[in-house]
């Protein structure tokens, strides 16, 4: 789509480049309009929000980008998407939720994306496309092709963190990103004026980047500003914040009864139409040739769309997650291996798939020069330049950053410092990694690592102890991995590297003294597969993480009270390894479960729910639960003591199991 043919030049070249910037116009004018039809005659079903009056800053905007350039959008996106290069047909039948719909009817009208084109998605999130669009900018700048990334969002995104986070970042990087404000003056009902006190210009100053205004009605003003703009970011410039000021005929949603603004004012919006600002310098001749040219386009794909099928309903599974490269349980490591620990463990995976695969970075709150807060990363930023890269204390912008990059083809490995934090970046794991796959039928690729840590035990309190993996659990899409021991830090951290989905790692700080034997530098653990890691006949114990220290101390003492207990370490949480589990239940016909999570609403209770289900026919006593009360970690040593399981009171659990 690049046209920089057209840049330069007079008469009959700049009368054709206004030509096509009006037959693009014009697309996305009668696409909507006539979405609208659809709309309300209930042939598009969920919500649909209209960019109609809006189509110059979208084709300006395009103009000078290639195909290797990226953006990123908001849930009024149909004309950035359709300016940027996707066809109107596939679209439509989108839109209409059909199988062959550009997202495979997954995404709808809020979520149509195509990376293989540049486009990493219109998004139902206000501002979620900015981080995004942070992560796409920078694997444009760490394989230094020279591309950039268009970052649309409207006045009312400004408002969210992710806006501060994202331009903080992105201002922090010099990446080559352009924060495009479509200015349309209402925020969803609210106008402005009541949102924000500051005007972009001083927020540009104040992140310290360039600020541009444009008229957002007049597309060879946004073009030619746009052009100026991305020839000096393929240069290497940094982040530029350009407002366009334009207006929104319809309201937020079709169906919106618009009671916050006077009638009068849509109407003298709209005699600033793009569409008629751009006609006055054209040919009536030709500009009503292309009006004909583009409704007899719109018309077709609404007639191919109509004869499309839905997606049947065994596809109902379809693209949640991207299938997994079989990888074998390891053999068991020699008894006389070398020593090591699970902070090398950690150290060691990454120096690895940094070294293997140079689609690898690493990046989060001082991972670099500082080499992280328990020392893990030390040495590598020196040993990989500008790929193992220190953030601001930003976690939305981190989780982020990671989604862009690893759509934009990077398998980005970020670091969220205490898992607690998760709830500050919760959306971009919640809506962002752990759905697009799926919502855009499968044209998202995914491939990220998430690492965190967390542990109680040592007064850290209630903001720094939380083991929520039920949380992300819950979450389909995501996988959630929890290594109990050095060897299997190792393993299983690579084979998250590896895998096309999006993996949460989590880690328990007070293991990283913990020694164990050194696996080969090839040791890869399968994700999704839980271990039987003592043997026995009478219990299932199932644990993971660092309760499996104390699963396994535990065991070791009723083994010398003639009770024969079988412990399985789950290893993933997410995808659970249920046939192992019931395997053992089978095998044993009584199961408990130790978790350093609160017990209510856990993964204890996902576990029992399950034997209850699939294995209640093996069950000979009830189903049982250690793990914290639902109180919030503690900080005085004597109250965490009593509500931390250890030991012991896994061990009373199993001799009263095992009574029954």
């Amino acid at each position: 789509m690049t046209q920089a043919s057209h840049h330069t030049g007079t008469g009959a070249a700049q009368t054709d480049r206004l030509l096509e910037m009006y037959r693009r116009m014009r697309r996305i004018r009668r696409f909507e309009e006539r979405a609208s039809d659809l709309y309300k005659a209930t042939e598009i079903p969920g919500f649909l929000h209209l960019s109609i009056g809006q189509e110059a800053s979208a084709v300006g905007a395009c103009w000078p980008l290639g195909p290797r350039d990226g953006i990123t959008s908001t849930h009024r996106g149909h004309g950035h998407v359709l300016a940027k290069g996707l066809d109107s047909a596939s679209m439509m039948a989108e839109l209409m939720g059909k199988e062959a719909g550009t997202c495979h009817g997954r995404g709808g009208s809020m979520h149509i994306a195509d990376p293989g084109l540049g486009i990493y998605g219109a998004n139902g999130i206000v501002g979620a496309g900015l981080p995004i669009a942070a992560g796409v900018a920078t694997a444009a700048k760490l394989r230094a092709a020279g591309d950039v990334v268009v970052a649309f969002f409207g006045d009312g995104a400004v408002a969210q963190g992710m806006f501060h986070e994202a331009v903080n970042l992105a201002a922090v990087w010099d990446l080559p990103v352009v924060f495009l404000c479509e200015n349309n003056h209402y925020s969803e009902f609210s106008p402005e004026a009541e949102q924000h006190r500051a005007p972009l210009s001083a927020r540009a100053a104040g992140y310290g980047i360039e600020y541009q205004h444009v008229d957002g009605n007049d597309v060879l003003a946004v073009a030619q500003t746009m052009t100026g703009i991305v020839a000096r970011l393929r240069a290497g410039g940094g982040p530029v914040l350009l407002e366009a000021e334009t207006y929104r005929w319809h309201g937020h949603y079709e169906g919106d009864p618009e009671r916050y603004r006077p009638a009068e004012e849509v109407a003298a919006a709209k005699e600033r139409d793009p569409l008629l600002v751009a006609r006055r310098q054209l040919d009536a001749a030709a500009a009503d040739a292309v009006d004909e040219e583009i409704d007899k386009e719109i018309e077709a794909a609404i007639d191919w769309a109509r004869s499309l099928p839905e997606p049947a309903p065994e596809t109902l599974h379809d693209y949640v997650s991207a299938p997994r490269v079989p990888i074998p349980e390891p053999a068991p490591l020699p008894a006389d291996a070398e020593i090591f620990r699970s902070m090398d463990a950690v150290r060691l995976a990454l120096e690895h798939e940094l070294t293997a695969d140079p689609s690898v970075f690493v990046a989060g709150i001082d991972v670099g020069a500082g080499g992280n807060v328990f020392g893990l990363t030390r040495g590598l930023a020196q040993a990989f330049p500008g790929r193992v890269r220190d953030t601001p204390i930003s976690e939305s912008a981190v989780v982020g950053t990671a989604v862009g990059a690893a759509m934009a083809g990077m398998k980005p490995v970020v670091e969220i410092m205490y898992m607690d934090f998760i709830g500050v970046c919760l959306d971009m794991l919640l809506n962002q990694a752990a759905k697009l796959r799926f919502m855009t039928g499968g044209r998202a690729s995914m491939p990220l690592v998430v690492r965190t840590q967390f542990g109680a035990g040592r007064s850290s309190g209630s903001q720094h102890s939380q083991s929520l993996e039920a949380i992300l659990a819950h979450i389909p899409g995501l996988t959630v991995v929890m290594p109990s021991n050095p060897a299997d830090t190792y393993g299983l951290l690579r084979a998250a590297i590896q895998d096309p989905n999006p993996v949460v790692f989590v880690e328990n700080r007070l293991q990283y003294g913990l020694k164990g034997p050194k696996p080969p530098a090839d040791h890869l653990i399968p994700l999704g597969k839980a271990k039987v890691v003592r043997e026995g006949t009478d219990i299932t114990l199932v644990s993971w993480s660092r309760m499996i220290q104390d699963a396994l101390a535990a065991a070791e003492l009723l083994a010398g009270e003639g009770i024969s207990v079988e412990v399985v370490d789950l290893r993933t949480i997410s995808p659970l390894d249920r046939e192992t589990v019931l395997a053992s239940l089978a095998k044993t016909n009584r199961l408990v479960i130790a978790h350093e999570a609160v017990r209510d609403f856990g993964v204890g209770a996902e576990l029992a729910a399950m034997a209850v289900d699939e294995g209640f026919w093996h069950l000979d006593a009830p189903v049982t639960r250690v793990a914290p009360p639902p109180v919030p970690a503690p900080y005085a040593p004597s109250l965490e003591r009593v509500w931390l399981p250890s030991r012991d009171t896994i061990a009373e659990t199993l001799r009263r199991i095992a009574a029954v």
